[in-house]
């Protein structure tokens, strides 16, 4: 074979740091973009950016040439530094430590894009903490760490 092909779809989850600042919903749909743009000029495609003012959702391709941890870093931090330009309320704003990222198969990637686009609609029935709990459980980690 003298191509690589390589199609990868990951589900990334981060939250605001605890007790911190929150998006402003007003704000959100610039963050989602700005989110999108970090992404293609690391190479890869944001399917679906979306979230609430306490966490964000993203189903992308991780870029061929990345590492993970590196991509969501980049992601995290670019986007943490831009939010706080965007004016006083934020000067205090970042985000957790860590992450929640899971893999999307091509046969599920829709269903995907329709659960980041409901956001609020889940929440108005489970917490942010139920819905990663759930994302972890469905993946076989343990959540007795969740805060």
């Amino acid at each position: 074979m003298g191509r690589s092909y390589i199609n990868v779809y990951i589900h990334i989850i981060f939250h605001t740091k605890c007790y911190g600042t929150m998006m402003k919903e007003e704000d959100l749909p610039q963050i989602f973009r700005y989110i999108g743009g970090i992404i293609r000029a690391l190479s890869g495609c944001a399917y679906m950016v979306g979230g609430c003012p306490d966490h964000i959702h993203v189903l992308t391709s991780l870029p061929h040439a990345s590492r993970l941890s590196d991509f969501v870093r980049v992601i995290k931090a670019n986007t943490s530094k831009w939010i706080k330009s965007l004016h006083q309320d934020y000067k205090e704003f970042s985000w957790q430590e860590g992450y929640g990222v899971f893999s999307v198969s091509e046969s599920n990637k829709e269903s995907v894009i329709k659960y980041i686009e409901k956001q609020k609609e889940h929440h108005k029935y489970r917490s942010v903490r139920e819905e990663f709990t759930h994302f972890l459980e469905k993946n076989g980690f343990s959540t007795d760490y969740v805060p």
